[in-house]
């Protein structure tokens, strides 16, 4: 399958890198520097349409499919991997499970501010004993007239403390497995609602990852998402789509990297003028990575396309992050070493995506679980 691009996506595309050259290339220092949530830049992006590419227009979204949705991701990723995940986040997982799963009242409440950048977006699944494994989540839901109760704690949210609407999931029915797992719509400012402790990390500085805590928790019934023991399979649902997204943004952060390769050992840029067979070693190692590149495209905007068209795409999702995850810490690992101490230093943006490509490898599920994944899907 060739990727070509259609001409309101060609025109997506030049829009977002503009967008991600001017605005948010300024911020990435301080953002690096501060480890604070870019808020006025969230602001700008949705001044600029970005925050809901793939929601209809009638609730306040682009209208644009959801190949432009990872467009955008991938470009934006190429300049700040932070800004990448934020966006990813909040509309694959954060908008879209509403949309998809809400009812017209949820959608209307919910969506249309989401979708217009009004309020962000989060989703929260992970706990502390349930990573990898989320059909063993321990946070408590229980049915009290109109409202349920919830109780427990969430680890590792991404958007946490900076959004205003959580997917959330919790078990209603603990003796059905995963399918005793409700999902629920949490405000921010819910009462019994605490944004705990934040993460320090290696990478993605400006994004935060925090954990969330709920105490008693008072939820209205119709902030309920679907059906009763019907969250595992809206998570599950959602996942796919948030798994293309992580695809496009270690495929940005690894083009990134790769351009600065290319620029750097140039020769008709820098003015080397060495025997070819003097730089041989190093251009093969240039053709290696390209490869591993284009092949990443390739896979990430082939499952976009099958997740647009409304196709099976939990193989292609998985095989599409983890292949692009893998490319981007071989990519710039390989920038690193490349680059020799230069590359190293702070002042390099490959040392900025070295540290931003490892987590890519782990959230929206690790690797190791998208290896079952892929074999479990061939073993049908």
């Amino acid at each position: 399958m060739e990727v070509r691009y259609t001409q309101e996506q060609a025109e997506l595309r030049r829009a977002v890198q503009q967008f991600a050259e001017t605005e948010i290339a300024p911020a990435v220092p301080i953002m690096e520097q501060s480890d604070k949530f870019p808020g006025s830049l969230i602001r700008k992006m949705a001044a600029a349409g970005l925050m809901g590419i793939p929601i209809p227009k009638q609730w306040s979204g682009a209208g644009a499919d959801f190949v432009s949705y990872i467009i955008a991701i991938n470009e934006i990723a190429k300049v700040s991997a932070a800004v990448g995940v934020i966006l990813s986040v909040h509309t694959s997982v954060g908008t879209f499970p509403i949309y998809q799963y809400g009812t017209q009242e949820q959608v209307e409440k919910y969506v249309r501010s989401l979708a217009a950048g009004n309020s962000l977006g989060a989703f929260a699944l992970t706990e502390p004993h349930a990573g990898s494994d989320a059909s063993s989540i321990r946070t408590s839901a229980v049915r009290d007239g109109d409202h349920y109760i919830l109780n427990g704690t969430k680890l590792f949210i991404t958007n946490a403390g900076a959004a205003d609407v959580y997917v959330t999931f919790a078990v209603t029915d603990s003796s059905k497995g995963a399918r005793g797992i409700t999902a629920f719509i949490i405000e921010s400012d819910a009462p019994g609602l605490t944004v705990g402790k934040k993460e320090k990390k290696m990478g993605l500085h400006g994004s935060n990852t925090c954990e969330l805590i709920f105490d008693q928790l008072k939820v209205p019934v119709s902030q309920r998402l679907g059906e009763e023991g019907n969250g595992f399979a809206i998570a599950k649902g959602s996942l796919d789509g948030g798994r293309i997204g992580i695809g496009a943004q270690a495929l940005g952060i690894a083009q990134a990297a790769l351009e600065v390769l290319n620029r750097r050992f140039n020769p008709y840029v820098t003015g080397e003028a060495k025997p070819f067979d003097k730089l041989q070693n190093r251009h093969a190692r240039l053709a290696d990575l390209t490869a591993q590149v284009e092949a990443a495209r390739l896979l990430v905007y082939h499952a976009a396309y099958l997740r647009q068209e409304g196709l099976p795409c939990t193989k292609n999702a998985s095989i599409a992050k983890m292949f692009a995850s893998d490319t981007a810490v071989a990519v710039t690992s390989a920038a690193v070493q490349m680059l020799g101490a230069e590359g190293c230093m702070k002042e390099q943006s490959v040392e900025r995506f070295f540290r931003d490509a490892k987590v890519t490898q782990i959230y929206e599920g690790t690797n190791e679980i998208h290896r079952i994944v892929i074999s479990s899907q061939l073993l049908k």
